[in-house]
């Protein structure tokens, strides 16, 4: 069985809806991930995703390979 966990990732660099679309895009494609909320103004992304399937670095490297900065946000 799967196990579902939310994560907030901190997003750097986003400046428009375009910046939202690529980051939400990005994390979508990670295996692993069922659901992405990307806030523009907040400059958050809420992920649900299976940690095993798709862990946190995985989820950051998707981001910065979009050309953006992430982090996990405690």
């Amino acid at each position: 069985m799967e196990q579902k966990q939310e994560t907030i990732l901190a997003i750097e660099g986003m400046t428009c809806g375009h910046c939202q679309r690529r980051v939400r895009e990005a994390l979508q494609k990670v295996a692993g991930v069922s659901d992405v909320d990307v806030n523009l103004e907040e400059g958050v992304a809420r992920v649900l995703h299976d940690p095993k399937a798709a862990p946190v670095p995985s989820l950051v490297g998707a981001v910065t390979k979009a050309g953006y900065g992430a982090s996990e946000s405690r």
